[in-house]
């Protein structure tokens, strides 16, 4: 916009001394006034695009860097000005000097998938007292929902504990020692599904799988790998691993590869095709689940720019459409689901490619 801009004033005092040097002023003048309305046009243009910034957990994750692409498509098709920073670790406050700066810089809405449930409401706060749109994306904040205009879920996550532990059920039979690798300690998502995989375990028809720890990797592939290999040392007679996040089943299968302890110790938890991809063809695990991270970030545009412009009214039980992913509902809080989990097998990993 700034290289159109000033392409247009240069032409503006080209013609002008041209005419000028002809002597024919008022020609001259007629052009330099509609050239002037163009550049006024233009900088209005500028002003009325919107501005989304998406703030995932960190730096260099895959699954955050599918949510991004679904971000960019949608600015594709809508054409507000798209941008992202991160943070290179995943802590609870880490994302707090890049909430500010782009409170400073003015956004229109800041999407974000939070390191931390409560950590970061009075800038979200802020933001919100300043007229910016606060989406939460990938998570949600329970408890703190005056803190956020809306929440964009992947999937219904009060079902996501509870079908971890069935798949990891049907890869050991229902019987033996399994452990948990999550994230961070703070990590709102993984600490809800945990509690739900702990309220399954709690069933009769798991009643033959046991618990032994719940690890923290914190979402860096070196720690998650490290605590894997513990949990091998510690456990001999274990027989699955879940990990609700995508850096962690990652480094969690290759643990196991490297330790040759497949089949014995099944793996599976949320990763994405690409990323776990080999693990599966090559038989370390045998199946994971997912959903879209991409139509995640691709609902969050579409629903960023329909609040922004009115079209869309984050209230429970409104309803909308966005183009390929159909009509979608706000559900209690204003959270809006994005889709189901899918699981992933050598049988269809390779009809994906994120």
């Amino acid at each position: 916009m700034k290289r159109t801009l000033t392409l247009i004033l240069c032409l503006t005092l080209v013609v002008a001394m041209l005419f000028t040097g002809c002597a024919v002023k008022e020609e001259a003048a007629e052009v330099v006034e509609k050239a002037e309305e163009k550049v006024e046009e233009a900088v209005e243009e500028a002003m009325d695009t919107i501005k989304i910034v998406y703030i995932p957990k960190n730096e260099g994750n895959p699954y955050f860097d599918s949510i991004i692409a679904g971000f960019q498509e949608a600015s594709g098709e809508l054409g507000f000005e798209f941008t992202t920073v991160a943070p290179a670790t995943a802590e609870a406050t880490s994302q707090l000097s890049f909430i500010k700066a782009e409170i400073q810089r003015g956004v229109d809405v800041i999407a974000i998938s939070p390191n931390s449930s409560d950590a970061l409401n009075q800038v979200f706060q802020e933001a919100m007292d300043a007229g910016i749109k606060v989406v939460i994306v990938n998570s949600d904040i329970p408890g703190s929902e005056a803190y956020r205009d809306v929440a964009i879920l992947p999937m219904d996550f009060n079902i996501t504990g509870i079908e971890q532990v069935k798949l990891m059920s049907s890869l050991i039979d229902g019987e033996g020692e399994i452990a948990i690798l999550s994230a961070t300690t703070d990590a709102p998502d993984q600490n809800f599904w945990i509690e739900g995989m702990k309220e399954a375990l709690e069933l009769p028809e798991y009643s033959g799988m046991t618990l032994v720890e719940v690890a923290y990797g914190d979402d860096q592939p070196q720690k998650s790998l490290t605590e894997t290999e513990a949990l091998l040392t510690k456990y001999p007679d274990l027989r699955g691993i879940i990990s609700p996040t995508t850096v962690g089943v990652a480094a969690a299968a290759q643990a196991v590869e490297t330790a040759q302890r497949f089949p014995q110790v099944q793996v599976t938890g949320l990763g994405t095709p690409n990323q776990m991809r080999r693990f599966i063809e090559e038989g370390v695990v045998e199946a994971f689940q997912l959903w879209s991270p991409k139509d995640e970030g691709y609902l969050a545009a579409y629903i960023s720019v329909g609040l922004v412009e009115g079209t869309i009214e984050a209230a429970e039980g409104n309803t909308f459409d966005v183009p390929n992913l159909g009509a979608n509902e706000f559900l209690k809080d204003n959270v809006v689901i994005t889709g189901p989990p899918f699981t992933f097998t050598i049988d269809n990993i390779g009809d994906f490619n994120f």
